[in-house]
């Protein structure tokens, strides 16, 4: 595996190299940090009174500097990469199954037409 295809954590951006153990999602990769840190922030948002226990909260922002967040963007941007990626590999394997480009559009909440414009050409 090539340093640039390494697996990252689609959170904090760590390579597979630099945390103990990484967990794969659809299109997505969380390490052991960001899990311990996310049950952190749960536990904490859980003790906090009057506030929306479903908004998502980004506290590693406020510690960052404007450089390193400009750092951190190549990073977000090779996790949507990653994603569509992965995205065409699940239609691939619907179509292989036989699902018709009906079923697969009203899964993505697209029409028929559009995903067949965007993933025909990987068949």
């Amino acid at each position: 595996m090539t340093v640039a295809a390494r697996i990252r954590c689609s959170f904090c951006g760590k390579a597979d190299t630099e945390v103990q153990r990484i967990v794969a999602g659809p299109g997505v990769y969380i390490c052991d940090e960001c899990v311990s840190l996310a049950a952190t922030v749960i536990e904490q948002s859980a003790a906090t009174a009057g506030e929306d226990p479903a908004r998502p909260k980004l506290p590693i922002w406020s510690s960052l500097s404007d450089d390193e967040m400009l750092g951190h963007i190549p990073r977000v941007a090779a996790h949507i990469d990653a994603t569509e990626a992965d995205l065409v590999a699940w239609v691939r394997e619907l179509r292989r199954r036989g699902t018709t480009w009906t079923k697969i559009g009203e899964a993505l909440g697209i029409t028929r037409q559009s995903a067949w414009e965007r993933f025909s050409g990987e068949e």
